[in-house]
């Protein structure tokens, strides 16, 4: 295993040399919001950016700095919590992807891990194809359905994950220092008949900012999820820019 390729870290010829040899660019997208009191605000951040390191290390494909914001309109008013526009994080998309492509870039790698950046990946993604020769796909925990219910005991709150024994078993696996397990709940909040129907929000309904139940976490889980997560996004890393 390699080390990661971190540009931020590289000067212009050695970005340049990185590009010639594998031109294939990872940009982390994440969001600064609550996951509950035993977890920090940088989850979605620290588990795309994660990811993406270990992506860079086995391919040799440039890491980008990670994206910190997102639209996190939910949790609005719980103290750390920064949200811009879902147009914004398109146009920050848009605007990373043209810029890497004038340098040589073939093939982006949108990692996301943040649910409501989904959408704006997909948007960005259509629009760039008609802008841009240049491969965009995005990845957002693949299969995680199946993976999540092969090494998680918990069920999900309506298919949501948060702050749950998913989460919290991954930042176990990539940033323990940062995981108070003392502080872990369960919580699976009643769902309001007009919830996705109304502005109802997220941060109306759970009491810890827990959906699913942390307490039941460990660092094995996460470990393991983790594995198969980076497996398969290699695999569909190849088949988007075989080498």
């Amino acid at each position: 295993m390699g080390q990661a390729k971190e540009i931020l870290n590289m000067t212009r010829d050695e970005v340049a040399a990185a590009v010639k040899e594998y031109p294939v660019a990872i940009l982390p997208l994440g969001a600064t919001e609550q996951h509950g009191h035993h977890l920090p605000l940088g989850v979605d951040v620290y588990l795309a950016e994660g990811i993406s390191r270990k992506l860079s290390e086995q391919t040799g494909a440039l890491l980008l700095p990670s994206m910190p914001f997102g639209y996190s309109w939910v949790w609005r008013n719980i103290p750390g919590t920064v949200s811009i526009q879902q147009h914004h994080v398109e146009s920050i998309i848009k605007d990373v992807a043209h810029s890497v492509a004038r340098y040589g870039t073939k093939l982006l790698i949108l990692v996301n891990g943040h649910d409501a950046n989904n959408s704006s990946m997909k948007y960005a993604t259509r629009e760039l194809m008609d802008e841009l020769d240049m491969t965009v796909i995005y990845l957002f925990y693949p299969n995680m359905e199946k993976i999540r219910n092969e090494y998680c005991a918990s069920p999900t709150w309506y298919g949501m994950i948060h702050a749950c024994e998913f989460e919290t078993s991954l930042m176990l696996a990539l940033k323990p220092e940062l995981v108070d397990m003392k502080k872990a709940v369960r919580e699976f909040p009643e769902k309001p008949d007009l919830y996705g129907m109304s502005t109802i929000s997220l941060g109306d309904l759970s009491k810890s900012g827990v959906f699913g139940d942390a307490t039941i976490a460990s660092k094995e889980k996460g470990e393991r999820m983790l594995e198969v997560f980076v497996n398969d996004m290699k695999e569909l890393i190849k088949e988007a820019y075989p080498d």
